[in-house]
């Protein structure tokens, strides 16, 4: 049974939408059992299915269905039908803590108590083998009462998703939040990654403004690499030393939670707050006669990694406005599309437009070709650059950007002969 008259399954009335994304929704909605407030979040089956994206989505309430702690964001309950997931979840009243440091820096005061919050809540998660992946602002949410909650556990990995070297590999975060081993694509521990993330989030918090920012994506991570910011005047230097040995480039090094909590700063007024509620259990699954979560081969709880990019999946959701971290300081030269398709026939669609064209081909990896203008024109000769990012075996981001020539020359090959002969493989042009 679908959502009929704000009715969900004889059990919750549905109020107004919350927001939305590019595969899911939330509403408000109040239990008719017990007058509850919660929040629905309705996931579009089908829309998840064609990209590729179900294992992601499992994932998610799966680790939310392991977590229970008073600063994480509690799932009650999960029912589907045929075409919806409905995730029944703790409503926070208050909103994103993005909210908050958006109007302007926060006290120190406050802004440690959040800290705090934040920082037992993540070490509750890393204890039962959760790694978040996301933590930012965005992602955290407050009750009425002003308690932290995390949430959005949809890039968040398990301990079975470690390889065999005990790390994680799938590049994964928000850009300006994101650990430099992450970019580095080397393989990374999801707990000093996360720890990172924090240290982000508390001078976010403290300052009003990121630590590493930039127009162009390749020089914000080479400033996040050197660990390259500035602490405002009024930081406090037990504040700048933590800030220190949480945005330690060198994972190994980096501090730790237990370390964090042992920290002069971080323990002042720590007494003061109420225990975690730490309960041990799992949401409810409720199901109408015609369906199941999830088809028999992807039943809850056989998880498998999906090497998934964060960054472009960021990027697709239309509630998230991220374009200045994903473009160059002149958009002109830069288009960007989706295909559901594979990488090998991406990659020969874009050999075969070359050769129509009269292009000189260059594979430098399989993931990057450049296309070069045999005959210089004009006012000179125009070449371009396609590089692939995986979101799934199926779904992929398509980079074309021009590496060298007239933009007008560019723009105008990539109006009149490349975007048509793209047509029969694009899912989305970014941006449009």
């Amino acid at each position: 049974m679908e959502i009929k008259e704000n009715i969900l399954m004889q059990k919750y009335k549905v109020g107004k939408l919350l927001g939305r994304g590019t595969f899911a929704k939330v509403y408000h909605a109040r239990s008719l059992k017990t007058g509850q407030n919660v929040a629905i979040k309705v996931i579009n089956k089908s829309k998840v299915q064609k990209v590729g994206l179900i294992d992601q989505t499992k994932r998610e309430i799966s680790a939310m269905g392991l977590v229970k702690h008073q600063n994480v964001v509690q799932l009650y309950e999960v029912m589907a039908t045929k075409t919806k997931i409905y995730c029944v979840m703790e409503y926070a009243k208050g909103g994103e803590l993005f909210y908050k440091v958006a109007k302007g820096r926060l006290e120190e005061d406050v802004a440690r108590r959040y800290f705090q919050q934040l920082i037992k809540a993540i070490d509750f998660c890393h204890s039962r083998g959760i790694y978040h992946r996301d933590l930012k602002p965005e992602n955290l949410l407050l009750d009425e009462s002003g308690i932290l909650k995390v949430s959005d556990f949809g890039l968040s990995a398990l301990t079975e998703s470690v390889g065999e070297d005990g790390l994680l590999h799938t590049t994964c975060g928000t850009p300006s939040y994101v650990a430099p081993e992450v970019v580095s694509r080397k393989g990374y521990d999801g707990v000093k990654s996360d720890i990172w993330s924090c240290g982000v989030i508390l001078f976010v918090m403290l300052s009003g403004q990121l630590p590493f920012h930039d127009s162009n994506l390749m020089e914000m991570y080479r400033k996040i690499s050197r660990a390259d910011y500035k602490c405002p005047s009024w930081f406090s230097a037990e504040v700048r030393m933590l800030l220190c040995r949480m945005l330690d480039p060198n994972p190994y090094t980096r501090i730790s939670t237990a370390k964090i909590m042992e920290n002069p700063w971080f323990k002042k007024g720590f007494d003061f707050m109420p225990a975690p509620l730490e309960v041990e259990g799992r949401p409810s699954i409720s199901l109408n006669k015609e369906s199941t979560v999830f088809t028999a081969d992807e039943k809850l709880g056989q998880r498998k990694p999906v090497n998934l990019n964060a960054f472009d999946i960021i990027s697709l959701s239309s509630g998230i406005d991220l374009s200045g971290l994903f473009v160059s300081k002149d958009q002109k030269d830069e288009a960007k599309f989706t295909a559901a398709r594979s990488s090998k026939a991406i990659i020969s669609k874009l050999e075969d437009i070359a050769r129509k064209l009269k292009l000189k081909v260059r594979k430098k990896d399989d993931a990057l070709l450049k296309l070069e203008e045999v005959t210089p024109g004009k006012v000179g000769t125009v070449s371009m650059e396609a590089e692939l990012f995986e979101i799934t075996s199926s779904f992929y981001l398509v980079e074309l950007r021009k590496s060298g020539g007239e933009t007008l020359e560019y723009q105008k090959m990539l109006r009149e002969d490349i975007r048509p002969a793209l047509k029969e493989i694009v899912w989305a042009w970014q941006g449009e």
